[in-house]
């Protein structure tokens, strides 16, 4: 059990892990049960009764009424006996990977303080990294919570699209918007999802593993290294993996067809807001915003036609029983004071990794690997839609392998 929020106190307030407007108590359990002496903290985009959600924005939060109810995915944590102990501090409008906001600082990553976090879910990542809590929970659409587990060396998972009640939760792009969690430990990372997971639930055994040399082999190579040597511990504990070029040498297709549709969806969600408001966004996330009014309705479609070709392709490779091994991201995190252009490229890359899961509807758990340079890096497991308890099981059966 964790008891208040070490580590984060100290913190100052533009490094902190926790918004301005943080709950002013914990919201107890509603009652005892599998979940009891377990605390969370939760992405301000979480509707909690009596609250506003600010998704980052603090104009938007300015805007925002409190909540009449409380998100069923929070219901279902504190009915299951765990206290929420906060809320965390998410990049602008969730549309970044990089955990910078420009509003509420850049929440610290306690496993490299000269480093980002990762984004949106920064400072859910940040809370579970620095001890403040036993879970987190954030939202995935492309790579957010993926990403900042892996960049602050904890567990994370992006849930099979609907596996989840996203119901009283900030969309961005609904039909990528996925809830997820952080753990410190794979085991605890498996008991949140047995009061998270909903129907849908497609079980088999794990007889399939495949390495995505594709995405495996345009890594940095401190994290390709990092990732066949931990690859290679794993022959106890999972089939002995088989290599693949996942993307069929189309990736950076497969990047611009997830840009487009996310682009388009998001704009659907917040353009009206911020059209009649014209909020002062940060950099990165004006330029995004941009880009995404100006996407048409041609446009989108033939992406969302290809993303159908796509879906096919992977329900086809990622069948029940099968998981894919791939670096969850390419590099180890950027630098606090790393410049726009470095930024950018980093974000490039990156989806090229994370889109995957968004475009098939995919469970994908990153767990942390090691160091390279002094800061982690981490390998995930996609697993076939509906297989979020069978990827976790395995995650959990891996973990000892894993870095502390």
């Amino acid at each position: 059990m964790t008891v208040g929020r070490p580590g984060i106190d100290a913190i100052g307030p533009k490094t902190s892990a926790f918004v301005p407007h943080d709950l002013l108590a914990p919201i107890p359990a509603i009652g005892r049960g599998p979940l009891s002496g377990l605390s969370a903290v939760v992405k301000d985009v979480f509707d909690i009764a009596g609250e506003r959600a600010g998704g980052g924005s603090p104009e938007w939060l300015a805007d925002a009424a409190p909540a009449a109810s409380t998100a069923p995915a929070l219901l279902q944590l504190l009915n299951a006996g765990a206290t929420i102990v906060g809320k965390t501090v998410c990049d602008e409008f969730v549309y970044s990977v990089t955990g910078a906001n420009a509003h509420y600082g850049t929440p610290v990553n306690p496993r490299a303080p000269d480093r980002l976090p990762g984004g949106s879910s920064s400072g859910s990542a940040s809370a579970m990294a620095a001890g403040a809590c036993d879970f987190a929970l954030g939202t995935d659409t492309g790579g957010s919570v993926r990403v900042p587990a892996a960049l602050c060396g904890v567990f994370g998972i992006r849930t099979s699209h609907g596996r989840v009640p996203i119901g009283g939760v900030l969309p961005m792009a609904p039909s990528f918007d996925s809830v997820g969690w952080f753990a410190a430990s794979a085991g605890v990372l498996r008991r949140v999802g047995d009061h998270l997971l909903g129907p849908g639930r497609v079980a088999a055994t794990i007889d399939r593993v495949l390495l995505a040399t594709d995405l495996l082999d345009s890594a940095d190579p401190e994290v390709e290294a990092g990732v066949q040597q931990f690859v290679s511990r794993l022959h106890r504990d999972l089939p002995q993996p088989e290599e693949i070029a996942l993307s069929d040498g189309a990736i950076s297709d497969w990047v611009e067809c997830f840009r487009v549709v996310q682009a388009f969806e998001t704009w659907l969600t917040f353009g009206d807001w911020i059209t009649a408001n014209a909020p002062q966004l940060g950099p990165g996330i004006d330029e995004r915003m941009r880009y995404a009014a100006a996407v048409t309705a041609d446009q989108v479609a033939e992406a969302r036609s290809l993303r159908d070709v796509i879906r096919k392709r992977l329900n086809d490779v990622v069948r029940p029983g099968t998981i894919v091994l791939i670096p969850t991201v390419a590099c180890i995190a950027p630098r606090l004071d790393a410049s726009a252009e470095d930024l950018q490229r980093f974000r490039s890359r990156t989806m090229a990794y994370t889109c995957v899961a968004g475009l098939g509807a995919l469970p994908q758990v990153s767990v942390p690997i090691g160091l390279a340079g002094g800061a982690p890096i981490a390998m995930s497991m996609l697993s076939w839609a509906g297989g979020d308890e069978d990827v976790l099981d395995a995650a959990a059966r891996i973990a000892v392998h894993c870095a502390p």
